[in-house]
């Protein structure tokens, strides 16, 4: 790993531990997942509860040779949580017919207890996923903890960390086929993570299309899309659509976008579909050597992250201090 790389990963380290947030990990039979929480207690990046049985968990602690004592542990059989987190859930979803029995077999389901875990104060963010679908991770999170003001839906964005910078690419893992609205909303809310996270944000719409050589639906829905962001975020500096070779090489920038305001010099990088943006994403992560730290689910009230199924260690215990970093706000 590059010396930027390894300087990045510790300064995000160093953030999270400036302000220690309780992250909630309900995968607790996962063994990457305690190798992770204990690599973040070592760290002092977090503070970590685990969802499950305190000898279960101590017995992989012991077989993993990981130190946990650190850790808290939280039984999905806790009286009190139970019966706290049963009378928040009706009261939160009685509209949708929730009652108490369906409240109590509801938090058998450990993404709804860790999930409630934050409704009700007990934990700042959670990470999930190195056993479960995206779905089972986020519906709940939906549900209970919802959007943040004025923001209309979820996506999910990567840093992406080369030999000697760093970027934010989104949406990579959620939304579809976004429409100009969402796309705006993606753009701003992108913009708002890349500050959290040490950039300036200089916004690029992608397109095939720079700026008014193209014509047609997708290149007018980047063309919208770039508008209603300017109007919801006057303060931004963006611009779209343009091609990716004139929002990152200044010589490209100056022949056909020469008054854009980031091309040549973006950090921040919206694709107009989660097709294109995944593809990108795992090409450059792939072809480059990048380090692809996320995804980054934006735009909920308290941070829910999502783990693919294939995570490693690094990049779980990478998810966790991402998420300790957002719950500050």
């Amino acid at each position: 790993m590059s010396d930027f790389k390894t300087l990045f990963l510790n300064g995000l380290t160093k953030k999270a531990a400036g302000s220690r947030k309780r992250i909630v990990l309900p995968e607790s039979d996962d063994d990457r997942v305690l190798q992770a929480g204990a690599r973040v207690l070592q760290t002092g990046a977090a503070d970590i509860v685990f969802l499950g049985e305190t000898e279960q968990i101590a017995q992989s602690a012991k077989r993993l040779h990981l130190d946990l004592d650190a850790a808290e542990i939280v039984s999905l059989h806790d009286d009190e949580k139970l019966a706290r987190y049963t009378a928040k859930l009706v009261e939160l979803r009685s509209h949708k017919g929730m009652d108490e029995a369906t409240a109590r077999e509801t938090l058998k389901d450990v993404s709804f207890f860790g999930t409630m875990m934050i409704v009700c104060g007990d934990a700042d963010g959670m990470v999930s996923g190195a056993a479960h679908t995206t779905a089972h991770t986020i519906r709940p999170a939906l549900q209970l903890i919802k959007t943040q003001p004025g923001v209309k839906l979820v996506s999910g964005a990567f840093l992406m960390v080369f030999d000697d910078h760093f970027d934010l690419y989104a949406d990579c893992a959620v939304t579809i086929s976004p429409d100009a609205a969402q796309l705006a909303d993606i753009a701003v809310v992108s913009a708002k993570t890349a500050a959290q996270f040490g950039l300036e944000p200089k916004v690029t719409m992608l397109s095939y299309s720079t700026l008014d050589s193209g014509s047609g639906p997708l290149v007018d829905l980047v063309r919208e899309a770039t508008a209603k962001a300017r109007a919801a975020a006057p303060e931004l500096s963006i611009d779209g659509p343009l091609q990716f070779d004139a929002a990152v090489v200044e010589s490209v920038a100056a022949q056909k976008a020469p008054h854009s305001p980031v091309a040549g010099q973006t950090n921040t990088f919206i694709f107009p579909d989660l097709n294109s943006g995944n593809i990108t994403y795992k090409a450059v992560q792939r072809t480059s050597g990048a380090l692809a730290v996320g995804p980054i689910l934006q735009g909920l009230n308290a941070p829910v992250n999502d783990l693919s199924r294939g995570a490693t260690v690094d990049d779980i215990s990478n998810t966790i201090v991402i998420t300790a970093i957002q719950a500050q706000g």
